[in-house]
């Protein structure tokens, strides 16, 4: 009997010591207000802007509005079983999402969760949705080019690493294409891709994922997506994830190419949000700070300073016009923030010029500082002579008597469209874009009957593998214009043998 006191005495005494008066406290609010993906609690006085609560239904939210009397909270998720009265604490986190290598090759959701059926995600990493963009201190001036692969886009419209470029257009202008054709002319860049599918059909990010697997793409690119079906607080949170998970590689010096598809259906999500939380309309029914709202996404991309790993973000934010009206109220937001804007023409696209860029409304504000030394020079004055080239040919559309200048004017036009031309997914090497516009700007095209150029070009580009690669490596790995004579006498010895309809 005394033998079982003493084990149930040593029992009691190594429980009292193993015992810890560890008091968790949480901070528990009352849901007062439940619909459409948002919700109103009182009793979280303490909560901080963008901080994570969670429901007592497990679903999570982000803390939007904090008021006198209540909190607006943002749903992220499933809201049907959430009711009034249920409880909702605070987990004294700030909305944020997971990020790392892992994450590459990978389709996510706004909260960076897999939705690829290709098991969970390893990664112990993650960074707050909400950071602020670097300061001018922190960045330095954009000089590296960032290569679209796409003649008409790095001739004129040059994009630096750490620029943010516009892309804006109607609808069905080919706005996807230039974005999905620049990730896919990164292979073997030293560049990681995130491509945010804002409001795009299911099927449609599916097909962009499948072209991407294609061409090998996705080894290097994170398609993180945010449906049509989804909550609108999915739709206004995922380019803010997208850019958390691009900076985890920025700020280790990496380079990074994010893609917005697109912020007019986010500006659409927020405008929703805030209806239903009452925050005040501003223009056109949208908030007061819509414009806060992209120009803090968009900020963050960057070239960091060499102190800080001289990583960088390029941004491509698309947005989508209404019959072309780019005086609207968020196109005008958003050209007022990037570094230029590449507009796209229903009526160019409609009549076969494809990519169909604009070449007066398109700008680069970084400009010849985004382009390398041998594109430049043959590139120089191209934009400007596509642009007056339009303005001549409506001009002169109805003439029949044109003098002699004006008419090799139209001449050298009606080639530059046609070489400025390219197919969906075809993404051309720097060295052969500056072969053709070489050979283009110097007069060797003009001879050349318009509806031969394509196959000159293909022709010139086989021929100059086989009989100038030494050429084409000197513009690949210097960046410079290689002998003059010897690009003459290359690009003229393939056009003497050259048995197009119009050839001499």
């Amino acid at each position: 009997m005394s033998t079982k006191t003493e084990e149930i005495s040593s029992l009691i005494k190594k429980q009292l010591e193993n015992y810890k008066d560890d008091l968790n406290v949480d901070e528990v609010g009352t849901v007062t207000y439940v619909g459409d993906g948002i919700a109103r609690a009182t009793g979280l006085k303490n909560a901080m802007a963008s901080e994570l609560l969670q429901f007592s239904n497990g679903s999570y939210g982000m803390a939007q509005n904090l008021e006198s009397n209540d909190v607006g909270i943002i749903i992220l998720g499933a809201f049907d079983d959430i009711r009034e009265g249920d409880t909702v604490k605070r987990t004294g986190r700030i909305m944020e999402v997971p990020v790392g290598e892992n994450m590459i090759g990978r389709v996510v959701n706004a909260l960076g969760q897999p939705v690829d059926g290709n098991g969970p995600i390893e990664t112990t990493n993650t960074r707050p949705i909400e950071v602020k963009a670097p300061g001018v201190m922190q960045r330095q001036s954009v000089t590296e080019p960032l290569q679209t692969g796409l003649k008409a886009v790095d001739a004129l419209v040059p994009i630096g690493r750490g620029q943010r470029e516009l892309i804006i257009g109607d609808r069905k202008t080919g706005k996807t294409s230039i974005a999905i054709d620049t990730i896919i002319n990164q292979k073997d860049q030293d560049m990681i891709c995130v491509y945010v599918a804002i409001g795009q059909k299911e099927s449609t990010v599916r097909t962009q994922v499948e072209t991407l697997k294609k061409y090998g793409a996705m080894d290097y690119t994170i398609v993180l997506t945010a449906g049509p079906s989804e909550p609108a607080p999915m739709l206004y949170i995922a380019p803010y994830a997208g850019a958390a998970m691009g900076e985890e590689f920025m700020y280790n010096g990496k380079h990074v190419l994010i893609i917005y598809d697109d912020l007019s259906k986010q500006a659409t999500a927020y405008r929703e949000l805030s209806l239903l939380l009452r925050r005040a309309p501003g223009r056109e029914a949208y908030p007061g700070d819509i414009f806060y709202t992209h120009s803090r996404l968009l900020e963050r991309a960057a070239k960091l300073s060499d102190k800080l790993g001289g990583g960088s973000m390029t941004a491509l934010p698309i947005i989508e016009t209404q019959a072309g009206d780019i005086s609207a109220y968020i196109p005008t937001n958003v050209i007022s923030i990037t570094d230029g804007q590449i507009f796209l023409q229903s009526d160019l696209f409609y009549s076969g010029t494809r990519p169909a860029i604009d070449a007066g409304a398109s700008v680069s504000r970084v400009g010849g500082d985004a382009q390398i030394k041998a594109m430049k020079k043959v590139a120089g004055t191209l934009r400007l002579d596509l642009a007056s080239f339009r303005e001549l040919e409506a001009f002169t559309q109805f003439g029949s008597d044109l003098d002699a200048a004006t008419q090799a004017k139209l001449n050298r036009g009606r080639r530059t469209v046609e070489v400025l031309k390219q197919p969906v997914h075809k993404p051309l090497a720097v060295e052969k874009q500056v072969l053709i516009l070489y050979a283009l700007t110097h007069g060797f095209l003009d001879a050349i009957a318009v509806d031969d150029i394509e196959s000159f070009q293909q022709g010139l580009f086989d021929y100059a593998e086989s009989n100038g690669a030494d050429l084409l490596k000197t513009i690949r790995e210097t960046g410079q214009l290689p002998d003059t004579d010897k690009l003459d006498a290359l690009i003229k010895g393939f056009a003497d043998g050259f048995t197009g309809s119009a050839a001499k």
